[in-house]
């Protein structure tokens, strides 16, 4: 994700994480500490909308087939249509990753807090990442993140292992990360290790 430098005087924090690893658990904890959050997934959502310039510009490469019966965008079957075809999946990020990135940029100027965090779950994979000043990743191991991610979305496991695969490895997301979250244990643990994060990022961003 080619994003410029933003013009602002916020700390900011890219909250990452392989799928099925609890970044929505991390980023709903700093948001209860006071933090302004940043969700790309769910920005990623509204520059789809009906009538939007960005369902405009998917439904004029990809057919109206990826729509549902109410018009709105099925994403299920847009994932299904660019898994498998890199071509496919380097067009729609060409269509939806400026968008996205204008959109971020936006929030964080309006950001009232020392900093914020943005949640960006393919970061490691866009190896861009200069603007952010600090990059969290939340990690666990593979086999749990597995086994999360058939119970979330009731999939096989051979869908489960083809997901898995398809993002950076545990490795490659761990060499980027200046701070680590371990969510293999109780959520009593997860919220101790994010107020820890909390109260140094609020000393640093001062």
């Amino acid at each position: 994700m080619n994003i410029p430098t933003p013009e602002h005087n916020c700390y900011t924090v890219g909250l990452t994480g392989g799928i099925a690893s609890g970044k929505s658990a991390v980023s709903k904890i700093f948001a209860t500490l006071g933090c302004d959050v940043i969700d790309a997934d769910i920005i990623a959502r509204t520059v789809v909308t009906p009538d939007s310039y960005g369902l405009a510009q998917l439904l004029q490469h990809f057919g109206s087939t990826i729509l549902s019966k109410d018009r709105q965008l099925d994403r299920a079957r847009l994932r299904k249509l660019v898994f498998n075809d890199t071509k496919k999946l380097a067009l729609l990020n060409s269509i939806l990753h400026p968008l996205i990135q204008q959109q971020i940029m936006a929030e964080i100027k309006q950001v009232k807090s020392n900093y914020c965090v943005v949640v960006i779950p393919l970061l490691c994979e866009s190896s861009e990442y200069n603007w952010l000043d600090r990059i969290l990743v939340v990690d666990v191991a593979a086999e749990i993140q597995l086994q999360r991610l058939q119970k979330r979305d009731s999939i096989t496991k051979k869908l489960a292992n083809k997901m898995l695969q398809s993002q950076c490895s545990r490795k490659q997301r761990l060499a980027i990360a200046d701070d680590v979250i371990n969510n293999e244990r109780s959520l009593i643990d997860l919220q101790k290790q994010v107020e820890r994060l909390h109260h140094l990022y609020t000393l640093i961003s001062v």
